[in-house]
């Protein structure tokens, strides 16, 4: 059996973590609005042409 190798291991934490830290930075830059998971309501129509 061959022995784990805790290197490689560790070097996948560090880019999860890496990742998910750029993930939030570009989170931040945007625009602030509510987030897609909970949509209080539909945007509201302009109206139909007349």
């Amino acid at each position: 059996m061959p022995k784990p190798n805790y290197s490689y291991e560790k070097r996948q934490r560090e880019l999860e973590k890496k990742r998910k830290k750029e993930e939030k930075a570009t989170r931040k830059t945007l625009p602030s609005s509510p987030p897609s998971a909970e949509p209080s309501s539909p945007p509201a129509p302009a109206g139909p042409p007349d």
